[in-house]
């Protein structure tokens, strides 16, 4: 089964370390990373809406993020860098490479989502 993605997550994923709003997001959170990692067959439709990560976030009220027109900016730029479009269905392992490459290896992840409140831990890994 196809799992939705936020496109944003591609870089979250990448740099999260067990750090969140609560207990319950960041235990679903590892859980969904762990998930998609192990499934080298795993494929992602890339939606620009909530997704399975997002089901214990507190921003999430009833599937609409409180945030939504800066997480949906950040959508559209990861969408736009890696050259992907709303809606797109590729495996997990080959989305990670593309923001990995054309994202976070190419300096512009700051450009992205420098404003985002988790920015700093993004920075301590670069």
């Amino acid at each position: 089964m196809n799992k939705c993605l936020r496109p944003h997550h591609g870089m979250c994923f990448q740099f999260y370390e067990g750090k969140g709003y609560s207990a319950d997001f960041t235990d679903h959170m590892g859980r969904v990373i762990k998930e998609l990692e192990t499934d080298s067959e795993q494929y992602v439709v890339l939606k620009a809406e909530t997704d399975i990560a997002c089901e214990n976030c507190p921003n999430n009220e009833g599937g609409v993020c409180t945030t939504q027109d800066k997480v949906l900016r950040y959508d559209k730029a990861v969408l736009r860098a890696c050259g992907l479009v709303d809606g797109s269905k590729i495996s997990f392992a080959k989305f990670i490479g593309l923001v990995k490459d054309k994202i976070i290896d190419a300096g512009i992840r700051g450009d992205i989502c420098g404003d985002c409140s988790w920015d700093y831990i993004c920075r301590e890994h670069i």
